[in-house]
């Protein structure tokens, strides 16, 4: 949904376009790792080792979550500012290098129709992460930021790829839908009723 895995992981958290979310997708390190299978930063062998070895560190487990949701937030903020065309805090994005260089000392460059940079090798409980990061980086220093913004109807941040650059809600089905309904609505209570005669009654 929001065309970019950094902005899907953000949008891991759901509610009202402004205030605070309602729901949370990320509540322990198992739901992480599945979440990261579902999106594709993880193949499911590399998620079975990695729900194994969370059993036997739990300790690491938990600190590699918690460092999960403080990720999250940095780039919560980075996007948000960047879609309402600000520029986000130098601690944050000092946070953001720090963590694009950290994710790249556990990368290797792979082969396929051009080089890329994979975590196949990767076995650490931060595995989840490294890609994350590595496509917010990706996405800030290549893509256009102009495109990335926020839904009208909810708090997803997507990348709009529509050629005139239109789109303005995350899924036209879920909150362009809703939306449409609710002015809708309001157009018909703001409507002004026609006079009844008392006769006509």
């Amino acid at each position: 949904m929001g065309g970019n895995l950094a902005l899907d992981f953000i949008n891991t958290r759901s509610g009202p376009p402004v205030g605070p979310p309602d729901d949370d997708v990320l509540t322990g390190y198992p739901e992480l790792v599945a979440w990261a299978a579902y999106a594709g930063a993880l193949r499911e062998p590399e998620a079975a080792a990695l729900r194994r070895l969370s059993r036997d560190d739990p300790d690491g487990a938990h600190a590699a979550f918690a460092r999960s949701l403080r990720v999250r937030d940095d780039l919560d903020e980075v996007f948000r500012a960047v879609a309402a065309d600000q520029d986000p805090s130098t601690s944050v994005l000092a946070r953001l290098r720090d963590d694009e260089a950290d994710a790249l000392g556990h990368a290797r460059l792979d082969r396929g129709r051009t080089f890329g940079w994979t975590w196949r090798d990767d076995q650490t409980l931060a595995r989840p992460l490294r890609p994350v990061v590595h496509a917010a980086v990706q996405l800030l220093t290549t893509g256009a930021l102009n495109r990335i913004k926020g839904c009208r109807g909810c708090r997803f941040l997507f990348n709009d790829e529509s050629k005139n650059r239109s789109r303005r809600w995350c899924s036209m089905d879920d909150c362009g839908t809703s939306e449409k309904m609710r002015r809708y609505v309001a157009a018909r209570r703001a409507k002004p009723r026609p006079l009844v005669h008392p006769d006509e009654r």
